[in-house]
């Protein structure tokens, strides 16, 4: 009879490793919760706190536009219904883009467990290829950092239905879960690239607790880059989330604005309805500009697969590290006492 080598077959341990980990995972309710509660935290602060800021700076621009215009601009119902589809796409946008990231480090939580538990030196002395493991992980993050996502999203479209302020077509539906997909690539490569040089869950708890914190604001997500120094604008450029945050945030809102300027140029009586829509997209950072210069869509994609090819150079390099184990950490079988 013909014996097949293990080493050889990639694919059935692939496979096999992928639904593991995803098992393993989805068992876990209470790391199933907290990763679906960092979208909804976030998304729940903005709803009680950040949105009505966020419509007081509006109606800012509206009055002032307004008053030169002799129009009461900020009493036009329709008119803010058009300028809330814009807002909260801008935000909720941003919010998607920031759960890519931090999703997919929480889900690393699964690489950081097999090396304190000694899991990955089961899988070393077995005769399954190095590559099939280092893929696995990488293919179930990006699996569940999807899912989770994607979910979000859903109850996205839910809430701005629920506004009536639902613009978006089929082509923005398809686009944005393409973007979703597009943009969960780059940060599983981010976050993988970075706790493959983390060995033990505490360090792993304060590396997802800054990231958290802080990757909200260096990508443009919570405020707008026009607000930021320059010098902060361009540092932010060499950030590969700046550029998930930006395609999905065009993605987001580009019926709405196109809906909102052509109510404007038809229905509201002034005269200069397009500095109206200037100010308003700039105010809110649906154009992305860095160095000085506006980078649109084309480029920010290119930058983002650029992004993509570095990290999986990087992770090539720094996977080796992903099957590790902490010493002293194993966990063995236990025997009972010697009579």
């Amino acid at each position: 009879m013909k014996t097949v080598n293990p080493q050889s077959a990639f694919g059935a341990p692939f496979f096999e490793l992928t639904r593991r980990h995803l098992l393993v995972f989805f068992r876990n309710k209470i790391r199933v919760f907290f990763t679906l509660m960092v979208p909804f935290t976030i998304f729940l602060i903005y709803i009680f706190l950040l949105r009505d800021l966020e419509f007081s700076t509006v109606n800012g621009i509206l009055s002032d536009i307004g008053a030169s215009e002799g129009v009461a601009l900020a009493d036009d119902k329709k008119l803010n219904n058009l300028i809330g589809a814009v807002v909260d796409s801008w935000m909720l946008s941003g919010i998607l883009a920031i759960s890519t990231v931090t999703v997919s480090l929480q889900t690393n939580w699964m690489i950081i467990s097999d090396k304190e538990t000694g899991v990955n030196r089961d899988f070393a002395s077995s005769p399954i290829k190095r590559n099939a493991l280092i893929g696995s992980y990488f293919v179930f993050n990006v699996i569940v950092t999807v899912i989770i996502c994607f979910i979000f999203f859903l109850v996205c479209l839910v809430y701005i239905a629920g506004k009536g302020e639902f613009l978006l077509t089929f082509t923005d539906f398809l686009t944005i879960f393409a973007t979703i997909v597009f943009s969960s690539v780059l940060s599983v490569l981010l976050t993988v690239f970075i706790c493959s040089f983390i060995s033990r869950d505490g360090t792993m708890a304060s590396v997802n607790t800054i990231f958290s914190t802080v990757i909200g604001f260096l990508i443009g997500a919570y405020m707008p880059f026009a607000t930021m120094p320059e010098w902060v604008q361009n540092v932010c450029a060499f950030l590969p989330s700046t550029y998930s945050c930006s395609l999905l945030r065009y993605s987001f809102m580009s019926t709405p604005i196109d809906k909102l300027a052509e109510y404007v140029a038809e229905s509201v009586n002034i005269s200069n309805s397009a500095q109206l829509i200037k100010d308003l997209t700039d105010n809110f950072g649906y154009n992305l500009r860095l160095f000085g210069n506006t980078v649109t869509p084309a480029w920010q994609a290119l930058a983002h697969s650029i992004f993509i090819v570095i990290l999986v150079v990087a992770n090539i390099f720094a996977g080796k590290n992903l099957i590790t184990v902490t010493e002293g950490r194993s966990k063995k079988p236990k025997t009972g006492k010697n009579k």
